[in-house]
């Protein structure tokens, strides 16, 4: 899974690699975009959070039928939502843009990305579901080699269609967004392809309502307040983005990269998270107690670790990392200002993302989402809007790596909180 959430690190460092070749406008649209990016990708990966949970501790079950159903429904599920999401952002796209701050010069580029975005929104949302449904299988070879070939063929049309190749004509910020909408579609296909013909995953059996309706309970259990949580850290990025804006197109530019850096650095730890949650559910539903409270400590010392190593890399290279996206100076300054400080909670954002996994898998969706709002709307937006009246653009970035430490605290507490009460109502089982 390392190779495949690093491809889908990549897949963002080229839009904003190709994008930023534009000129600082594109890139500044696409930093606006990343809010409504991460809104969709928090619904996605909650679903999948919950389908995952629910057809991992049937697969631990030995229940085949179930799991049959359960992915069944988990898709069906999502659709529904994508379908919800192209609605809502195709009618909402203008004014939620020029809430974010987004200035007329760079809302056509906007305009232009998004539109073809939001249509493949069905794209993004279901391969979510249907890749967590192949990792809780105990398959986690696929998931990566369908999000690796997603990304090398967005790279390859990139290019071609951003500037032109041929009789192909330059479409700009349309060319970078049909080479996105393209290259998932074709993830959506490999994946239903795996799920039905090769894992035999899929039922065709039209459900009775009232099962639909128990799988959707399930799913959405822990999906609902997972998808809530992860919503919450890009609607404090949309907040946060507004702060930058006052700071210029620049500042919002490097906020849009930096976020993609991030992605980078604790890429390791994401992959980690997306097996962890399987891993528990599997070990529940057999009750195998010790195996999973061993697996969990593990995975956090892990974590603590890498945050640490990530933060001597990119403190190290920030000078030499920032020019590679945009060869603006202030967009670079601002770069390496990021990269100065944020990287300190790196260490603590990664055990945040291994604990919100933890909880929501061990049946406690809303004490992850406790600990989510605490920490970005306790810390995080208070300390950013006083930072940028004390200190400017650094102090804004300073809020994020003390509001992570905090989150990251609260968060190891709570999994072990969590773990003591999962034996007491289980019961200690053999390994």
């Amino acid at each position: 899974m390392i190779f495949g959430v690093l491809s889908m690190v990549a897949f963002n460092l080229v839009d904003s690699f190709f994008v930023g070749r534009l000129g600082k406008d594109a890139l500044a649209a696409l930093g606006f975009a990343i809010p409504i990016v991460l809104i969709l990708n928090a619904i996605g990966m909650g679903l999948s959070m919950g389908a995952a949970a629910v057809i991992s501790k049937a697969i631990g079950e030995g229940d085949k039928s179930k799991v049959q159903r359960l992915t069944t429904d988990s898709l069906v599920l999502a659709v529904i939502f994508a379908s919800v999401f192209v609605i809502l952002g195709l009618i909402s796209l203008e004014p939620v843009f020029r809430m974010l701050g987004a200035t007329p010069e760079v809302m056509p580029l906007i305009r232009d990305y998004m539109q073809i975005w939001y249509v493949g929104v069905i794209f993004v949302i279901v391969p979510f579901v249907g890749n967590s449904a192949i990792r809780a299988n105990g398959d986690t070879r696929t998931p990566a080699f369908i999000m690796v070939s997603m990304v090398l063929l967005n790279g390859i049309l990139d290019p071609i269609l951003i500037f032109g190749w041929g009789p192909i004509p330059a479409m700009g910020m349309q060319g970078a967004a049909i080479a996105t909408v393209f290259a998932r579609a074709v993830s959506l296909v490999l994946g239903l392809y795996f799920l039905k013909f090769r894992d035999d995953l899929l039922s065709l059996k039209i459900p009775s309502f009232n099962n639909m309706m128990e799988s959707w309970k399930g799913i959405l259990f822990i999906g609902l307040p997972a998808a809530a949580t992860n919503m919450v850290v890009p609607f404090t990025t949309a907040l946060v983005t507004g702060i930058a804006a006052g700071y210029g197109s620049a500042a919002v530019a490097a906020l849009g990269v930096a976020a993609r850096i991030d992605l980078l650095a604790i890429a390791v730890v994401v992959a980690l998270s997306t097996i962890l949650g399987p891993f528990i559910g599997q070990n529940m539903g057999a009750k195998k107690l010790t195996r999973l409270r061993e697996g969990v400590r593990l995975s956090m010392l892990f974590a603590l670790l890498w945050g640490l190593l990530m933060l001597l890399i990119m403190s190290s290279l920030r000078r030499y990392i920032a020019p590679l996206f945009n060869d603006n100076e202030d967009v670079i300054h601002a770069i390496v200002l990021y990269l100065s400080i944020a990287p300190l909670g790196y260490a603590a954002r990664c055990v945040y993302a291994l604990g919100n996994t933890a909880l929501n898998v061990l049946n406690r969706p809303l004490h992850a989402s406790a600990v989510t709002l605490l920490m970005m709307f306790g810390f995080y937006i208070p300390l950013a809007y006083l930072g940028s009246y004390l200190y400017g653009l650094g102090g804004v970035f300073a809020a994020i790596p003390i509001a992570f430490t905090f989150g990251g605290v609260i968060s190891y507490l709570a999994v072990k909180w969590a773990l003591r009460k999962g034996e007491e109502g289980i019961g200690r089982s053999e390994d």
